[in-house]
């Protein structure tokens, strides 16, 4: 009777556990997504002020150089995000555009962080059960925020020359929210077992965030994976990557977050505009067939959240990634028959409909809640560190490329996509295990005999003694 009552417990998610995620997601992930489109609604206003302020002091325009430079700096976007609100928000009434330039690389800083925090944090916080639900919600909210810079970006609101300056400061809200009511809420029972050797604030948190007080049996997983990695110490990115045991598991992540962002969903969207205007959308409506694509991006995240742990990670990430193989490969033909066939370009808004759906139910979300999936506590934010860098200089090769890709292949260019998509579904099937409802330990374990060693770590053969898991059971 006692164990049916801890089945049935197991899933619940407490208010503590709610509240505490969407606290996380909406004060950091929210506020990447909105920075990453915030600034594409108002960029020629911003130009426009850039070149005014210039001249106001030197008594000359800018060069289309210099202009151009300084709005890339801009693209250096998302430990700061209030006082950065408060720099972009004040920055035309102090007549600089200084102030928008150190504002966005401050809050470059804090994306960056968040990106690979919140998802950790928050698998940490989770029971196995749901951990695959609360894994997806920063991505979830990373969809919010575009979303919600698109909405507020419309020139009937706030991408005007009044409205733009406010619309940069938004992202002061979510920053403040967090800041206030983070605190209130516990720490990862993880850390504070396995980090802080703190039996008693691990037990306090894990009470709090599950709603009852026998939470013995977590806490005795918490000590097997803490067992389980004495034998490493400290892991640093260097580390990471020369230890065997850890060899899938790296080689995954990196394959994962790279195949994310080389899979072409900025492409994507980066073509979209002109897709739309071709198949008829006046250019002054564009802007709304935009918005449209970002809340299909919101929805079809919202799914991924309820299916993933009814699904599976490995399935979603086939699923995800053959979409957008073949949202890619009906995109390159469409394109290239849109001048002669009238309704191509509709199949074009059609693939890249399917291609937003593709990735947003898989390929988006999956590889970050991988991550703290199947490394361990020690190993953990080194594995974050690898997979944010791939994720970073993947989406910046991609930002950079692309363009001359355009130029010297035309409709050919998602070729490449395609090809990524589909060598990434093929790495998928045949090497990424099925985490859903399993513990850390019994993840490792899967790895371990892949990475083809009798022990976690080769340094010291804890595990052989370990008996079988029983968190599982």
């Amino acid at each position: 009777m006692e164990q049916e009552d801890a089945v049935r417990r197991e899933g619940r998610l407490t208010p503590v556990l709610a509240l505490a995620t969407l606290i996380a997601a909406f004060g950091s992930s929210f506020q990447y997504g909105y920075n990453v489109a915030a600034i594409n609604s108002p960029a020629e206003l911003m130009k426009a002020f850039y070149n005014e302020t210039y001249y106001d002091r030197i008594g000359e325009y800018i060069n289309e150089f210099s202009l151009t430079l300084l709005k890339g700096t801009l693209l250096f976007n998302n430990i700061f995000s209030i006082v950065p609100a408060i720099l972009m928000g004040c920055s035309e009434v102090a007549k600089s555009f200084e102030m928008i330039i150190v504002a966005r690389l401050l809050v470059g800083i804090c994306a960056g962080l968040s990106s690979n925090v919140v998802p950790m944090y928050l698998g940490e916080l989770a029971p196995k059960n749901l951990r695959g639900a609360l894994g997806v919600v920063p991505q979830l909210f990373i969809t919010v925020g575009i979303l919600a810079a698109q909405i507020l970006g419309l020139r009937s609101l706030l991408a005007n020359e009044a409205g733009w300056p406010i619309l940069l400061g938004v992202t002061g809200i979510p920053a403040a929210l967090q800041l206030l009511l983070l605190p209130f809420f516990p720490e990862s029972p993880r850390y504070l077992l396995i980090q802080k050797k703190d039996d008693v604030a691990a037990k306090t948190a894990l009470r709090e965030l599950r709603g009852w007080d026998d939470v013995d049996a977590e806490t005795q997983e918490i000590w097997e994976e803490d067992r389980a990695e004495k034998a490493a110490g400290f892991i640093s990115v260097l580390k990471l990557l020369r230890m065997r045991s850890l060899r899938w598991q790296v080689i995954s992540i990196v394959v994962l977050m790279g195949g994310q962002q080389l899979s072409g969903v900025n492409a994507i969207y980066y073509y979209a505009d002109q897709i739309y205007l071709s198949a008829g959308v006046r250019a002054q409506d564009v802007q709304y067939v935009t918005a449209g694509t970002g809340a299909v991006n919101v929805l079809m995240t919202v799914c991924a959240v309820f299916v993933v742990e009814l699904l599976g990670r490995r399935f979603l990430l086939l699923l995800g990634f053959s979409i957008c193989f073949t949202a890619c490969c009906v995109l390159t033909a469409a394109l290239a028959l849109q001048d002669t066939i009238s309704w191509m370009p509709y199949v074009s808004i059609a693939c890249i409909i399917s291609y937003v759906i593709g990735h947003a139910l898989g390929p988006s979300p999956i590889p970050a809640l991988l991550i703290t999936e199947i490394f361990l506590q020690s190993s953990r934010p080194a594995a974050y560190m690898v997979g944010g860098s791939v994720h970073w200089l993947s989406n910046f090769t991609v930002g950079l490329i692309f363009p001359f890709i355009q130029v010297g292949l035309g409709a050919y260019s998602f070729i490449i996509f395609a090809m990524i998509c589909v060598l990434t579904t093929i790495y998928t099937f045949l090497v990424v295990p099925e985490t859903k409802s399993k513990t850390f330990i019994e993840i490792n374990e899967i790895f371990t005999k892949m990475n083809k060693m009798s022990e976690v770590h080769p340094e010291k053969e804890e595990l052989k003694d370990f008996p079988p898991s029983t968190a599982g059971q």
